[in-house]
C-alpha cells in the first residue's frame, strides 16, 4: 500500500505528523507533502518540521496517476485547500495530488480543522463528498476517557487509519471496556 499524507496550513498539524509517523512505523510506503503555511504552523505548534516534499515540488512521482498512490489523507486540511480541491484548482502539489487521487477513484480523506463552519465550507465539503472524498473532521471522542492530549490525537489518527483499512490500537473502541 502507498499512502500520501498532505499537511496544510491549518491548526492541528500534529495530526498529520502523527499519521505520517504511525504509517512509517507500520512499514507502509508513506509519502508526505507540506504546504508553506503548514511549515510555519509546525514551528509554532510543535517546534519542528518533518521530512516531506514541499508544495512546489510538482515533479514528485505521486503528482501523476500512473504512479499508483492507493490513498491520500490531507491532515489537517485548510479551508483554502478544501476549496481548491472542490473546484478542481490544482495549483500546487497537494491539490494536484488530491485531484489525481479523485480522478483515479482512489481513497481521499480530508480532515478539516476549522470551526465554526459557514455555508461555503459546508458546500465545498459536500462537493468533495459527492466526488468520492471522505470528510473526517478532527473531532475526538471522549468515551475512551482520554487522559492526555496524545490520547485525543491518537483517536483522530486511529479513525483515519480505520478508513484506510489499516489495523491499529491507537484508541479504545466503543464497548471494549
Amino acid at each position: 500500500m502507498k499512502v500520501l499524507v498532505g499537511i496544510t496550513g491549518a491548526s492541528g498539524v500534529v495530526y498529520g505528523v502523527r499519521l505520517v509517523n504511525v504509517l512509517r512505523e507500520k512499514k507502509i510506503k508513506t509519502f508526505c507533502v507540506v504546504s508553506r503555511n503548514a511549515e510555519k504552523i509546525m514551528k509554532l505548534e510543535i517546534g519542528e518540521n518533518i521530512e516531506c516534499y514541499r508544495e512546489d515540488e510538482i515533479e514528485a512521482p505521486f503528482s501523476s496517476g500512473s504512479f499508483g498512490i492507493d490513498a491520500m489523507a490531507i491532515v489537517p486540511c485548510s479551508m483554502k485547500t478544501l476549496a481548491a480541491i472542490a473546484c478542481g484548482y490544482a495549483n500546487n502539489l497537494i491539490t494536484r495530488s488530491a485531484d489525481v487521487v479523485l480522478k483515479e477513484r482512489k481513497k481521499l480523506i480530508v480532515v478539516p480543522r476549522e470551526t465554526p463552519l459557514h455555508t461555503i465550507h459546508l458546500e465545498n465539503m459536500l462537493r468533495l463528498s459527492k466526488a468520492g472524498a471522505i470528510i473526517l473532521p478532527a473531532m475526538p471522542a471522549f468515551y475512551h476517557r482520554p487522559k492526555k492530549i496524545d490520547d485525543l490525537i491518537d483517536f483522530v489518527v486511529g479513525k483515519i487509519l480505520d478508513v484506510l483499512g489499516i489495523e491499529n490500537n491507537l484508541y479504545e473502541r466503543w464497548g471494549m471496556k
